[in-house]
C-alpha cells in the first residue's frame, strides 16, 4: 500500500537522515498494541527502520516480524494510538546529524538538544549502526593516556584506544570518578553517554561532577530511565557514532558510557517483547550479540582513537553475573570500585589488587612496571594479614616483608586517595609510586605508629 507522505513525515525524514525524502511513502495500519509494542500490517520494512505511528506521529522502530506483521517498538509512549491508524515508513537507515557544534552540548538519543541552548548546527550525517574497524587495520596501542586519577595512572595505566570497564555496585562513586576523569584527562574530547540514569542525576552530573570546564570539551548524550528501551539502546549507539565521527577526523576521543548494565536491561526488554526466548537470568540472545557490537566499535582506527570507559553495575557485588562476565571478556581491562574501601573513606574507591589493564605492558616503562609489581605485592601481603594485624597476633620481625608492608600502608592509602578537584598527571603518578616503593624502611617508632 502506498500513499502520499504528509509534510510532517517528510520533515521528520530529512531531520533524522540528512537526506531529502521522496513524496511517496510506504504505509500500513496498526492492528495491535501491547505496552510499547505495536504490530502493523500492509507494508514491508527492514529491521531497524523508523516509522511514524498514528495521527500523533509517534516514533517506533521495527524490531522484527511475526508472520506478515511488523513488530514496532515505540521510542515514546503509544498512548492515544488506536486500532487501524496509519503507520508510515520514515527511513530504513537510522542516524543522526553531527558536527563541531555538538561539543559543549547535552543532547538526547536523537541528537536533539536538551540544554536549552537552541538548535545545533551540523555538517554531516552518520549512521547509528556501523561495523567496527577491520582487525588488521587497527593500529596497535602503544601510547599511554593520562586519566588524571593517580590510582588508575599508576596501577592500571590506560592506553590510547583501550577499552576499560569500571565495575562497581551502586553508590560507590562511579559518577564522581567519571567526572574526575572527564575534567583531568589529557584526551582533547569526551563523549559521555548517560543511559538509564535518574532524571535528577543528569543535571547533577553535568553541573557538579563534570562542571563547566569538563562540559566545554564534552558531548553528553542522555536517555533517562523512564524513556523507552529503544531510546536507551539508541543513546549508546548515538554516543558511539558521535565518537566515531570525531575519531575519523584524526582526533583522540574519550568515550564514557554509564552503564553497560542498563543497556543490557533495555535490550532485554526489546528482545523479550519481540518473542526471543529468555536465557541466563532472563537475558535473551540479542543482549549478548549487542554488547560486542557496541564495545568493539571503540579502539584505534587508521587515524585517531576512541578510548572507551564503560561502567558496569555489579548486582550484589557478584562479578560473575552474566553481564559483568560478558563485558569483562570483551574489554581490555577493568577497574574495580570496592565498597569496603568506600566505607573506609577512600575515594576514589579503586582497589588496585582487583583491577587490571591488559595493555599496560605495552604503554609503560620497565621501571614503572617494576614499581607497580612491588606495590601490588606489598598491598597483597598487608591485605592477607590484616585480620591478624588488627588482633595483634603478628610479631614484628617475624616477617620482614610484612613489616615493610605495615610501615608503608598509610603512605599507599594516602597516595590512592584523591580529592574531586585535585589534579594529577601520569608523570606525577609514576614518580610518586616509584618514590614510595624505593623509600627505606622507617624507624622503629614510626613503624610501631603505623602498626597501631
Amino acid at each position: 500500500m502506498t500513499a502520499a507522505a504528509p509534510a510532517s513525515i517528510l520533515a521528520a525524514r530529512e531531520a533524522l537522515t540528512g537526506f531529502r525524502s521522496h513524496s511517496v511513502a510506504l504505509s500500513g495500519r496498526v492492528v495491535e498494541v501491547v505496552g510499547l509494542l505495536a504490530e502493523a500490517e500492509g507494508f514491508a520494512a527492514p529491521v531497524g527502520s523508523l516509522c511514524a505511528v498514528g495521527a500523533a506521529r509517534k516514533r517506533a522502530e521495527v524490531i522484527g516480524f511475526r508472520g506478515t506483521r511488523l513488530l514496532l517498538m515505540a521510542l515514546e509512549d503509544l498512548e492515544g494510538v488506536s486500532h487501524g491508524e496509519r503507520v508510515h515508513l520514515v527511513t530504513t537507515r537510522q542516524g543522526l546529524r553531527v558536527g563541531p557544534a555538538l561539543v559543549g552540548r547535552v543532547v538526547d538519543a536523537l541528537g536533539q538538544p536538551l540544554d536549552g541552548k537552541g538548535p545545533i548546527p551540523s555538517e554531516a550525517w552518520v549512521p547509528l549502526h556501523r561495523e567496527p574497524p577491520p582487525a588488521m587495520r587497527r593500529r596497535r596501542i602503544s601510547e599511554a593516556l593520562s586519566t588524571g586519577v593517580r590510582a588508575i595512572d599508576a596501577f592500571t595505566t590506560v592506553g590510547r584506544g583501550q577499552r576499560m570497564g569500571i565495575f562497581a555496585g551502586s553508590g560507590v562513586g562511579k559518577s564522581v570518578l567519571m567526572g574526575m576523569i572527564c575534567r583531568n584527562t589529557e584526551a582533547p574530547l569526551n563523549v559521555i553517554a548517560l543511559v538509564g540514569e535518574r532524571g535528577r542525576e543528569v543535571r547533577e552530573f553535568v553541573e557538579r561532577d563534570l562542571g563547566p570546564e569538563g562540559l566545554a570539551r564534552s558531548v553528553v548524550v542522555v536517555a533517562t530511565g523512564e524513556q523507552s528501551a529503544v531510546m536507551r539502546v539508541r543513546a549508546a549507539l548515538a554516543a558511539t557514532a558521535i565518537a566515531e565521527h570525531f575519531r575519523d577526523q584524526g582526533r583522540d576521543v574519550l568515550l564514557m558510557m554509564d552503564s553497560v548494565t542498563r543497556i543490557a536491561y533495555a535490550q532485554r526488554e526489546v528482545g523479550l517483547s519481540a518473542g526471543e526466548p529468555p536465557a541466563t537470568k532472563g537475558y535473551p540472545p540479542s543482549v549478548h550479540a549487542l554488547l560486542p557490537k557496541i564495545l568493539e566499535r571503540a579502539g584505534t582506527g587508521e587515524v585517531g582513537s576512541i578510548t572507551g570507559l564503560y561502567t558496569v553495575l555489579v548486582e550484589g557485588n557478584d562479578v560473575n553475573e552474566p553481564i559483568a562476565d560478558a563485558a569483562r571478556s570483551i574489554l581490555d581491562g577493568h577497574l574495580w570500585l570496592s565498597r569496603r574501601l568506600a566505607n573506609r573513606g577512600q575515594y576514589p574507591a579503586i582497589d588496585p589488587l582487583e583491577s587490571i589493564s591488559r595493555v599496560m605492558p605495552d604503554v609503560t616503562s620497565e621501571a614503572h612496571r617494576k614499581a607497580t609489581q612491588e606495590a601490588r605485592s606489598l598491598l597483597a601481603v598487608h591485605q592477607e594479614n590484616e585480620d591478624l594485624l588488627n588482633l595483634g597476633a603478628i610479631v614484628k620481625g617475624a616477617n620482614p616483608r610484612l613489616d615493610r608492608a605495615v610501615a608503608l600502608i598509610e603512605t599507599f592509602r594516602s597516595f590512592l586517595r584523591q580529592g574531586m578537584r585535585e589534579r594529577s598527571t601520569l608523570a606525577d603518578a609514576v614518580r610518586g609510586l616509584e618514590q614510595i616503593v624505593s623509600a627505606p624502611m622507617p624507624s622503629a617508632a614510626a613503624a610501631k605508629g603505623a602498626r597501631s
